[in-house]
């Protein structure tokens, strides 16, 4: 435990990624390859289930450094991180422990059936044998948030350097579903097995947004386009007449959707798709609001498959008839794709009459060739018309790399659509702007039954100010607040912001009836007063038919 909390004091203290790969390069090299392997999964973001909730640790850390409740709460909205508070209120004693971050854990999954005072005496007994930053690192593992300023390519170039295996082969060898309760470093990383492979996805391609003159791209001739499409990005695999679904966040999701069973039979083994789970009500495609209700779901009912069916739309193939094809220019692996989708449209047709009249839920992403780049602006100008988010712009050449890399794949989005709303609620931030309230609550008009003008609430809203205008906002709120809601405050309706979103759809969830995607602050209209204010319905105007 003492190397894994100074690894992680050293990540935490510095921006250079040399140094963070070199500490971790370090670790990897003289840790033992229990602590190895639970490292590499706390990276990967597999952290063992919270076994206390975060009331108790709040209430039994202020009981244990013998403060108010009250006290430690202020402090908390302070700091702004509870790990971070809890290392700070409960003294440090001069004691010490020597167990193993593999032996922590190992308590901690065994802690969750325990009871309260079970659990309370265990969190005592450890909070005061470690020192500070021990005691920091013990209680984010409690949490289940451990987030540290490390991306998994990171890691994997550390580890990479410490066992001599190339980074491409560990990406491909930390996906899927593995255990770091039961796997050991020798299977996990060290050892060749084939049958760990069949349900293994493959690291994922991810493109960078154009930010610089699209023509700066070059010949228009060398790329190909295609609509990106707002949905779940994943792998389609099939392999030894077996079917899996992977998300991008390496979750394995076949259950979710049963309409996929079909394609086994269909699509020969040895298949893998890269493509994007879209939601398919009435025949075509709806917004991401109609996949949210098949998201989390643990059972999809007969009625919700067949109110939101969805659809793979597939734009890449990665493996084909067993072979990994990811090295292949882009166009070729495009032509096998349309070759594989004829062959399942034929064999449906093929099929009896009953199956036939019930659609495969496949469908190919359609690649676009222009002649000039004023052609590929304008079919980004009707992306909304067809429920894509934007457009993609490959290289005709280009392999299937791993990860994010910059020069042969980038995503061009529509402009987000705007509009001008009330700051009604104001709540502090997180992290070096803990101490501001920042996050904060927009509202729209609306005529009530009565016909008179009231604010609807309808976002949340915490980036796309300069810190200076942060401060100025957090200075206005201190003195205008109408109430407190704990650490959420009512203020006075008096400012109007511009916010920005990438989509819009009619939600029951919400209070408005509308729900938004990525709602953000574009800028703090100063020249306007909130008459002036957008109302409810110039947003619902925005929903596309």
């Amino acid at each position: 435990m003492k190397n894994f909390a100074s690894l992680i004091k050293t990540l935490d203290s510095t921006n250079k990624t040399t140094i963070k790969v070199q500490a971790l390069t370090d670790y990897f090299l003289v840790a033992n390859d229990t602590d190895r392997v639970w490292t590499i999964a706390i990276l990967s973001h597999r952290r063992p289930p919270r076994p206390v909730n975060t009331t108790l640790l709040r209430q039994w850390a202020s009981e244990l450094a013998k403060i108010p409740l009250w006290l430690f709460e202020e402090s908390y909205h302070i700091v702004g991180d509870l790990a971070e508070t809890i290392a700070l209120v409960i003294p440090s004693s001069k004691s010490s422990t020597d167990k193993t971050l593999t032996q922590f854990l190992d308590e901690m999954i065994a802690l969750k059936k325990r009871t309260e005072d079970e659990k309370r005496n265990y969190l005592f007994e450890n909070w005061t044998v470690l020192d500070y930053y021990e005691r920091f690192v013990f209680t984010k593992l409690i949490t289940g948030g451990f987030r540290i300023g490390v991306s998994q390519k990171l890691m994997t170039r550390a580890l990479a350097k410490a066992t001599a295996i190339d980074e491409d082969i560990l990406a491909y060898k930390l996906m899927g579903n593995w255990n770091p309760s039961v796997i050991t470093f020798q299977e996990l990383i060290l050892e060749e097995n084939e049958s760990d492979y069949l349900s293994k996805p493959y690291p994922f391609y991810l493109a960078y947004a154009i930010e610089d003159e699209v023509a700066d791209l070059g010949n228009v001739t060398e790329w190909s386009a295609e609509h990106k499409w707002d949905g779940i990005r994943s792998q389609t695999i099939i392999r030894n007449d077996e079917l899996f679904v992977w998300s991008r966040g390496e979750e394995l999701v076949t259950d979710k959707y049963p309409e996929f069973q079909d394609f086994i039979g269909t699509i020969p083994n040895g298949t893998v798709i890269d493509g994007e789970i879209l939601p398919f009500p009435n025949g075509q495609i709806g917004s991401f609001n109609d996949l949210q209700t098949r998201i989390g779901r643990k059972t999809v009912s007969k009625s919700l498959l067949s109110k939101v069916p969805v659809i793979l739309k597939a734009y890449d193939l990665l493996e084909w008839r067993g072979e990994d094809i990811r090295t292949k220019p882009f166009i070729q692996r495009r032509k096998l794709l349309e070759h594989l989708i004829q062959e399942v449209d034929h064999k449906r047709k093929e099929q009896t009459e009953k199956i036939a009249k019930a659609a495969m839920p496949l469908y190919l992403s359609e690649t676009m060739h222009f002649n000039s780049w004023k052609a590929v602006a304008d079919e980004r100008e009707r992306s909304r018309e067809v429920r894509s988010e934007g457009l993609m712009l490959k290289r005709k050449d280009s392999p299937y790399l791993v990860g994010r890399k910059k020069g042969d794949w980038w995503k061009w989005k529509v402009d987000p659509l705007t509009i001008d709303a009330v700051l009604t609620y104001a709540m502090r931030g997180h992290g070096r702007r803990s101490n501001l309230f920042t996050d904060y609550t927009f509202a729209l008009w609306q005529e009530n039954e009565e016909g008179e003008r009231e604010l609807v609430t309808f976002a949340k809203a915490y980036s796309g100010l300069t810190d200076a205008e942060f401060r100025q906002v957090d200075a206005w709120i201190k003195k205008n607040t109408l109430e407190r809601f704990g650490p959420v405050r009512s203020v006075k309706p008096h400012h109007v912001f511009e916010i920005a979103f990438e989509g819009i759809a009619l939600s029951k969830r919400h209070k408005s009836g509308v729900a938004t995607r990525f709602p953000r602050i574009v800028r703090w209209r100063q020249d306007k007063t909130i008459h002036e204010a957008n109302h409810l319905e110039d947003l619902k105007a925005l929903i596309p038919n």
